[in-house]
């Protein structure tokens, strides 16, 4: 009996070596590490559940040696997790105050036209975006944003991008609409991006260049769900975005269906992913979970992002909770950036 549980406490230290620290193993990208890595407060809890069982267990003397070892590495377990989300941070709920020179990017995989436009317009609008990537939303839809926009004082330019027009998983998830203010000059979606030849595998991204060439280059992405099927898919995915995160002014926004532990491995340089860096991990909003809004934020998954290249450096980051009723299974992602040119 000694021996058994010598045995399943060492297979439980593995386990717990590979999901607190599944970079270092390389398995991040692996099914199904990549799905339970993915819910890392979920793991804490789950973590320091069983270490609280093991201590009851404890009481017994029988058991008590075997007990308290499974007890003692759990309990590593939930701290190494905890830490590692406490240093990406577990909520910052301000922004601060915008300057002439600051853009504020938003993102927001809407479901379809779940939302409502006049949702998702009056949510830019008090956020003062000057940037909105949103995932799964059609042009129509995107249209129609603008148009309230406009109308409460913030015109917006509308691009667009779609293929593998399909009905499943919803009605407008091969779609992805960026808004874009004025202020930030005239943009243009590439030919490669609106045509697929370059672009995320199954659902489509948008890259927008300034025409004047002056602005940053705006990439809204939508990378494919790491479901059994599409792995491989979703790892080109991750590798695409992170060649768009070349050196120089770019600034990343949408549903990367990732957390910053699957990014990393693809981050040149100390950067997460390419050569950019995710500005809500920077300003305490890394361990915020964007998707779903069904449950608690800090048990969710991170997994809309905004990334942004050295020519930028994020001073505030928010994720608004107070709108899970509004109809998206994801919550809005707001960053406030400055050039640091």
């Amino acid at each position: 009996m000694r021996l058994l549980g010598f045995l399943i406490t060492v297979l439980f230290a593995c386990a717990t070596a590979v999901l607190s620290f599944p970079q270092f193993f390389r398995v991040e990208h692996a099914f199904p590490i990549a799905q339970i890595i993915a819910v890392r407060g979920v793991l804490v809890v789950c973590f320091a559940g069983v270490a609280l069982f093991f201590l009851l267990l404890a009481a017994s003397r029988a058991m008590r040696g075997f007990a308290l070892s499974m007890a003692m590495v759990a309990a590593i377990g939930a701290i190494v997790g905890g830490v590692t989300l406490g240093m990406r941070g577990y909520g910052d709920d301000s922004l601060p105050a915008a300057t002439e020179t600051s853009v504020r990017v938003m993102t927001w995989n809407t479901a379809g036209d779940a939302t409502g436009a006049y949702r998702v317009a009056q949510t830019a609008i008090a956020m003062d975006a000057d940037i909105i990537a949103l995932p799964e939303t059609a042009q129509s839809v995107g249209e129609q944003v603008a148009i309230e926009m406009r109308e409460l004082g913030r015109p917006m330019w509308v691009h667009h991008v779609a293929y593998n027009d399909q009905e499943v998983p919803t009605p407008q998830a091969w779609e992805t609409t960026i808004l874009i203010s004025p202020e930030l000059g005239d943009y243009s979606v590439i030919e490669s991006s609106s045509d697929g030849s370059s672009n995320t595998a199954v659902l489509p991204s948008a890259v927008a260049m300034p025409v004047d060439g002056t602005g940053p280059i705006v990439v809204a992405v939508h990378a494919v769900a790491p479901r059994a099927e599409y792995m491989d898919a979703w790892r080109d995915d991750l590798r695409w975005i992170a060649d768009q995160c070349a050196e120089g002014n770019v600034i990343i926004a949408g549903d990367f269906n990732a957390t910053i532990d699957h990014m990393q491995r693809f981050g040149m340089e100390g950067h997460d992913l390419g050569y950019c860096s995710d500005a809500a991990a920077e300003t305490g909003n890394g361990a915020v979970g964007t998707w779903p809004t069904s449950i608690p934020s800090l048990l969710g998954t991170p997994i809309d992002h905004v990334l942004h290249s050295d020519a930028w450096r994020p001073t505030g980051s928010l994720v608004l909770t107070n709108l899970d009723e509004a109809g998206s299974d994801h919550r809005p992602l707001v960053v406030q950036l400055e050039p640091t040119g």
